[in-house]
Order: C-alpha cells, then sequence, then structure tokens
C-alpha cells in the first residue's frame, strides 16, 4: 500500500533545469518585483505559469499567499491540478479563478462599504437585458411600432462603455453609427439602468470589477489588506486585461509589486470586449523596475512558418520585439494561392482538403480561417457538395441563419407554391398575419389549379391582406418571366428588405451582407432547383453528446486563438475582406487587424495555406476587383510559395467585374451631374466624401440641414447625422 501513498514533493524532486528552457526557467524562478514574460505563440506559456506555482509553494511560500487570475474558471482549474502533479496537494489551496469570479469573492465581505446588503444580487446577462427592455418600455423608447435597438444590442452597449471607460455616444459612432438617431434616448436609458440597479442591490458582470476596483481605490485599509494576503499575484492573458483589471493587479500589489504578467502583445485581439492593448505595453511604466523575459522558443511549428509571421508581425508600429525560433526541424514554407474570385478559391481548399484526407490526415486536424462568418459560405457550399463535414465556430453557418433560411423559403414556393412550411414560414413575417390566418390562406390555395394566381388574389377584409396579394403578384410575376437566379434573388431580397430592416434592426447591415454572399453563389447555377439541392446538402447533425471528432473545422480567427491544428488555410486574403472594411481608416484598428492575421498564421503546426481572390462580392456593387490584403504584401517573396489555381471561368468572370465597374463608374457620373443643393449642409450632390468608418464614398442626396445620404464605395448607401460623424471631402 506504500506504493499508492501520495509523498511530499520537494525541490529536489523537480529536475527544472531539464525540463524548462533558459527563459522559462528564468521566469520560473524569478521571485520577488514585477516581471513580464512576453510569450510567443506556441512558447509554452501555460508551462511557465505552472512551474512557478509549485516552485514557489516548494519554495515554502504559503498557497494562500498566491493568487492565479485567468480568463476562465478551467484554465485556472487546469493550471492548479498541473501544479499539482508537480508540487503536491498544496497547490490546490492557491486563490485562483477569473477577474469576475475573485472580484465577486470579494464583494461579497466589502460590499456593504458601498452601500449593498450583504445578500445583493448578481444578474446574468439576461438578467441585464430583460431590466434594460423593462427600463425602455416604461420610458416609452420601446413598444408596439416603435424602432429602438434591442435588449441585446443595449445591452452590448451599456458592457463595452463599462469595460472600456468609453462614453456611450463614442461607443455609438464607432461599433452602431446606425443607431446615431436614438442616441439621447440610449445615453437617457443607460443612466436609468445605473440607477436602478444602485436602488434595489443589483449588479451585473460589469459592476463586479467596477465595484471591486472602487473599493480597493476608495478605502486604503482594503486595499493594504488584500495587498498583504496576496504577495504573490500571477496574471494569464494579460494582453487581454481591460483599463479595470489593469488597475485592480496595480492596487492588490501596492505593498510589494510582486506581479508576474504573461501575454503576448502580438496576440491582444479584443478590443470589442473591452481589452485595452496598452495595458500590456504600459506595464514597465505601471510597474518601475519591471524584469522582462521573452519567450521565444517556438514548440508548435517549424522555422518556415516562422519565418513567415515573424515578418508578418514585424511591421507593427507598437510591440515588444521578439524573434521565435522553432524547436522543431524541418518544414516548407507557406504557400499564397491566388484565385480567380472567392468560388475558385472555395474549389481549391476544398479539393485540397479531400486529398489530404485521402492521403490519411484527420479532418479535425484540418482547419480554414477567416475574418468573417459570411466569408466561408462559398466554402460550405463546396463541402458540402464533396460531402467533407465540418463544424463552423464562431458565427452561424450559412443554412442556419434565419434571413438566409426565409430568401431559401421564398425560392422554394416559386417553384412548389404548396411547400406549406415554406410558406407558413414566408407568411408569418407578414405583420397582423397569425397562424390560424396561415392555414386558413393555404386550405384555400391547395384547391385552386394555379396557387400563386391564388394568392395575388386572396379576398378578405383583414390588415394584411394588401402584403398577401403583392406577395402573389410578386412571385407569380418571378416565375412567368424569363429571370435567371441571381435576377430572382435581387428582386426577393428587394421585398424582404423593409422586414430585415425592422426586425434584425441591430444588425441588419451585416445581414444585408450575407445575403450579398447567397447572390455571389448563386452565381455558379442554373437553376434555383439545382441551386436549392445543394444547399439542402448539409449532412445531419450528430448526437450532440458525442466528441466533434472525424469533421473539418471552420472558424472565425477570433474563435481560434489559442488552438491550433496541422493544417490552416486562411480565406479571402483581400482589402475588403481582410483587414474589415471598418476598420480601413483607423490607424489603431488596422493594428489590431494586423495582429490578428498573425494570430490566424500562428496556428498551423505543419502546412499553412494563404488564399487570395481577385476579384470579390461586395454589398451594393456586386462583383469587384480586389487587392491582395496590405497584409499579405508586407511579407517578403521569399518566406511563401505562390501558386496561381487556374479557373476556366476566368475570363468571364473578369469581364462581367469590368461591367459592373462600368456601370458603377456611370452612376458616378449622374451623381456628379446632380443638384448642387446643399440645404446649409456645406456638401453638395455629387461631392466625393471620406468617413472614418466606411471609407471612400460619393455623397446622392441633402436630405435637410444636418443630414445626407452617401453611396460607400465599400459600405453601400449610409444616411449620415453631420452632428454625429465626421465626414470630410476628397
Amino acid at each position: 500500500m506504500e506504493l499508492f501513498q501520495k509523498k511530499e514533493r520537494t525541490l529536489e524532486h523537480i529536475s527544472f533545469r531539464q525540463e524548462l528552457n533558459t527563459a522559462q526557467l528564468e521566469a520560473v524562478m524569478h521571485q520577488d518585483g514585477p516581471l513580464l514574460v512576453i510569450a510567443g505563440a506556441g512558447s509554452g506559456k501555460t508551462r511557465t505559469l505552472v512551474y512557478r506555482v509549485a516552485r514557489l509553494i516548494l519554495d515554502g511560500i504559503p498557497p494562500e499567499n498566491i493568487l492565479l487570475l485567468t480568463f476562465t474558471r478551467k484554465a485556472a482549474a487546469t493550471m492548479l491540478n498541473r501544479a499539482a502533479l508537480l508540487g503536491g496537494d498544496k497547490c490546490q489551496r492557491v486563490q485562483g479563478g477569473t477577474f469576475h469570479g475573485f472580484s465577486h469573492r470579494m464583494l461579497r465581505r466589502y460590499a456593504h462599504l458601498l452601500g449593498y446588503p450583504p445578500g445583493f444580487t448578481i444578474m446574468d446577462q439576461s438578467d441585464s437585458q430583460d431590466l434594460i427592455h423593462l427600463l425602455s418600455k416604461q420610458m416609452g423608447f420601446s413598444g408596439k411600432g416603435k424602432k429602438f435597438p434591442t435588449k441585446a444590442a443595449l445591452c452590448s452597449i451599456f458592457s463595452k462603455a463599462a469595460n472600456s471607460g468609453a462614453m456611450v455616444d463614442e461607443i455609438i459612432q464607432t461599433s452602431y453609427p446606425h443607431f446615431l438617431e436614438h442616441l439621447e434616448g440610449i445615453g437617457r436609458l443607460f443612466e436609468a439602468y445605473k440607477d436602478y440597479k444602485k436602488v434595489h442591490a443589483l449588479m451585473d458582470y460589469d459592476d463586479l470589477l467596477l465595484n471591486w476596483l472602487k473599493i480597493l481605490r476608495d478605502f486604503e485599509e482594503i486595499r493594504l489588506s488584500v495587498s498583504e494576503k496576496f504577495r504573490y499575484i500571477m496574471v494569464d492573458e494579460y494582453q487581454d486585461t481591460n483599463l479595470s483589471q489593469s488597475e485592480i493587479v496595480r492596487l492588490m500589489a501596492s505593498n510589494h509589486q510582486n506581479v508576474m504578467a504573461v501575454g503576448d502583445d502580438s496576440q491582444s485581439i479584443y478590443s470589442f470586449r473591452g481589452a485595452n492593448f496598452q495595458n500590456i505595453l504600459d506595464f514597465p511604466r505601471i510597474f518601475p523596475g519591471t524584469r522582462i523575459i521573452k519567450l521565444e522558443k517556438n514548440y508548435r511549428t517549424t522555422q518556415p512558418n516562422l519565418d513567415c509571421t515573424n515578418a508578418i508581425i514585424a511591421n507593427a508600429r507598437q510591440k515588444f520585439t521578439k524573434h521565435l525560433t522553432a524547436h522543431r526541424k524541418g518544414g516548407e514554407e507557406p504557400t499564397l494561392v491566388l484565385a480567380m474570385d472567392e468560388e475558385e478559391q472555395a474549389r481549391f481548399v476544398t479539393e485540397t482538403i479531400r486529398r489530404l484526407i485521402d492521403k490519411g490526415l484527420e479532418p479535425e486536424e484540418i482547419a480554414v480561417l477567416f475574418r468573417a462568418a459570411f466569408h466561408s459560405f462559398q466554402l460550405e457550399a463546396y463541402l458540402n457538395r464533396a460531402g467533407i463535414g465540418f463544424i463552423k465556430r464562431g458565427g452561424m453557418r450559412l443554412v442556419d441563419a434565419a434571413h438566409i433560411k426565409d430568401i431559401i423559403s421564398l425560392l422554394r414556393i416559386m417553384i412548389n407554391p404548396l411547400d406549406r412550411l415554406s410558406l407558413q414560414r414566408i407568411l408569418l413575417l407578414i405583420n397582423k398575419l397569425g397562424p390560424k390566418s396561415v392555414e386558413s390562406i393555404f386550405s384555400r390555395l391547395v384547391e385552386e389549379k394555379d396557387p400563386l394566381l391564388a394568392l395575388s388574389e386572396f379576398e378578405g377584409k383583414a390588415a394584411w391582406v394588401e402584403e398577401v396579394r403583392a406577395l402573389g403578384k410578386l412571385l407569380q410575376e418571378l416565375t412567368q418571366r424569363e429571370i435567371d437566379l441571381k435576377g430572382a434573388l435581387d428582386e426577393l431580397i428587394k421585398w424582404y428588405t423593409p422586414y430585415l430592416e425592422s426586425h434584425y434592426y441591430d444588425d441588419y447591415p451585416k445581414r444585408l451582407q450575407e445575403l450579398e454572399q447567397l447572390k455571389a453563389i448563386s452565381h455558379n447555377y442554373r437553376d434555383s432547383v439545382e441551386f436549392l439541392s445543394d444547399l439542402a446538402l448539409d449532412p445531419p447533425e450528430g448526437d450532440p453528446s458525442q466528441k466533434e471528432d472525424g469533421k473539418l473545422i471552420l472558424s472565425t480567427i477570433h474563435s481560434a486563438k489559442g488552438l491550433e491544428w496541422k493544417v490552416v488555410f486562411m480565406i479571402s486574403l483581400c482589402e475588403g475582406r481582410f483587414p474589415s472594411p471598418l476598420a480601413i481608416n483607423n490607424p489603431e484598428e488596422i493594428e489590431e487587424e494586423r495582429r490578428l492575421f498573425y494570430v490566424a498564421a500562428t496556428r498551423a503546426k505543419d502546412k499553412l495555406f494563404f488564399c487570395c481572390p481577385a476579384f470579390i462580392n461586395i454589398q451594393g456593387a456586386g462583383l469587384m476587383p480586389a487587392k491582395p490584403s496590405r497584409f499579405l504584401e508586407e511579407i517578403p517573396e521569399k518566406y511563401v510559395k505562390i501558386v496561381k489555381h487556374k479557373d476556366v471561368k476566368g475570363e468571364r468572370i473578369e469581364k462581367r467585374a469590368n461591367k459592373r465597374e462600368e456601370g458603377l463608374q456611370s452612376s458616378r457620373e449622374k451623381i456628379s451631374r446632380g443638384t448642387s443643393d446643399t440645404k446649409g449642409t456645406g456638401f453638395k450632390k455629387g461631392e466625393r466624401v471620406r468617413h472614418s468608418i466606411f471609407g471612400k464614398g460619393t455623397i446622392i442626396d441633402v436630405l435637410d440641414k444636418v443630414r445626407v445620404k452617401v453611396l460607400f464605395d465599400m459600405a453601400g448607401e449610409k444616411t449620415l447625422r453631420l452632428d454625429y460623424t465626421n465626414l470630410s471631402r476628397i
């Protein structure tokens, strides 16, 4: 039995020098004073944290005096379990968890100092949204027939304001410009929301940080007591901290400065959640005398891949300079695939994945990464056709999105007017038309020889009858006209857009962009039947309790951070796709886009593919020529192997793009000949302008003294208020 008894570990039992490289060992052996560990991608940062926890305890530091802060509870538990295998059960007594979880524990003890009762209530996100909705209705902002942001969107705005320290109007200006008309109302609602929480002893997720920070700032005796208790503070993923979290760490270390921050400035990609890139850069200033250790030995990938990723991040304006070297030997340089368009790109990726799988590579060892969820729609159709199963992370699959299903249902009704499910889905979009009335309509259509004609001539006195007739006339006309699939989709989306804008007010611009992508996919099909058949070939969902083995991974880059695969494809690497069009005129956002590009490229263990289409489908403009992403152009040619993927339809695509460009230029010339009426704005029709978010565009109408309508080259048509936006002439 003695063999199975646990024994106390000592420093001699762990061969630190054998199990850690030189830089890791330096960090693990560091004792007192501030330490910043810049941990490059795949350089073993978790291992370094785990070994330091074990080393401190084996060296006699009481575990109760150590605090490990992470961004997920799972990460903290995993690290402490691994530390226990090295340093014994004492490691489990280390205080560990997320910033929010730790702040909650502290507030249960000290929140009375801020006037909260001991039993204050924590609201989850659903509770917060419900309260916002209640207050919005009470204040008359939302309700029947009123257009106002949903509770989910408002909750997101309020959270961003709390995490970033920005004003609500700043958040709306930069991230939700289509809400500018409600700026005053949203601001008043935010103040009412804060007041209600205080009066009713409620805290939301963000309040946990803000209130704990307030106690640390305002009550010196608490700050000193907490600092004395937690003598050694370690923070994982420090580049992802927001302003409040950074200040909490500073104040809790005020007695001793024993803070070990581990992170990678090159992987700071969560500003939309409130993360502040400047925190990790400012760490040496906030903690004078900081020792900086860089982990530059990479255990994930090969040197050819690292040469490429080192070049990507070398152009960052602000950074801790580092140069990653590979522990592994060999490898081949990344491949840059130049495709004619996103259809050809999808074909190349699908064919290459099929060859890799046929050679024995497991599908789950392959990932396709993209900047935005809709960038993979074309690829999803090709994968479905090829019978390659996939899992999508960070956004819905093409066929799962409600607005895509609505358009597909309209096409199905054109083919089969008695498709009961599709007809019900579409009729329920019509205002005041309920399930019972839908059943009545369907019963009458079943009896008719021409159901669409019957729908267009439907009789009745209900308020919805006119809209039903209009829909019937549209569908009947489209089935009778000689119109191609793309033309039919144009008309159906035009009919659907008012519903889209009113029911998905929060994000209808993004959804319209995804409908444009659906139209782009339709170019490859002769008719609706073939198109709908391919979309329906989605493999059936498996048992959710089963492991997700045997399937390819499609993922947005944000959802891929921290993961790795043997083979990685990065797709749609061109201007207008990556960087995001909304970042193009903002230097700070461009820098984050560069870091996002770097994060994606560092996910590959063996083989990395960059895919760049020459033409892309732009919302409101159709198929347009595209330049390679600026981040691709920054990579020296010697670090990539360039391959051109031939497309027999390339000439047709180029002609179509040129024709579209000629049409766009003609429209611009017509606009420029418009009236010069400025209506007091100082702008006139036809003027070329630049917006900080939407980029370049042309004034197409001056509505009044403060509003103009602009056709943007990349973002389509927008109505802007000049008192809330920065619009300049070109």
